[in-house]
């Protein structure tokens, strides 16, 4: 490699570093806002009909129907706002991390009817989730204090 090319990898390594995971953390934000905005109107997701079933069974009826939705709609959109702007990003993420459980329940709760042989377009939608969860990881690692460490230079391996 030519030093114009390592210095070039250099330069593209650091702005990675230094930006990559506030662009995840944004765009996190940007999907779980647009997401949760869309609870707000019925019919609108895709997912209505499972994340009122889903909060159904997780709170043994308490919270059902169009209670459901809205309250996971709330929990999109706080989630959503803080991973945008970074204020209250601990507390958003610890929303998120509480949401995660009911977004990956259904894996659980009903994994037949999602994956009745080739996966639904709600298994799909459950199943994607894992992404967004493995997202959540790391910028709750970075809100935490964990930093990317650059590559050990040449000189130094």
């Amino acid at each position: 490699m030519t030093t114009v090319a390592i210095a070039a990898q250099r330069r593209l390594t650091d702005l990675l570093a230094r930006h990559s995971i506030d662009i995840l953390r944004v765009s996190l934000g940007l999907v779980f806002l647009g997401f949760g905005a869309l609870k707000f109107f019925p019919g609108a997701s895709p997912a209505e009909a499972l994340v009122a079933r889903t909060i159904d069974a997780l709170s043994f009826g308490l919270v059902t129907g169009t209670n459901a939705v809205l309250l996971c709609a709330v929990a999109e959109c706080f989630i959503g706002i803080t991973l945008i702007t970074g204020r209250l990003l601990k507390t958003g993420l610890v929303v998120l991390a509480a949401s995660l459980v009911g977004i990956m329940s259904p894996l659980l709760l009903f994994f037949t009817d999602l994956f009745p042989g080739t996966p639904t377009i709600e298994g799909q939608y459950v199943a994607k989730d894992i992404v967004l969860a493995a997202a959540g990881l790391v910028v709750a690692a970075r809100a935490l204090g964990a930093r990317l460490v650059p590559p050990p230079t040449r000189a130094t391996v």
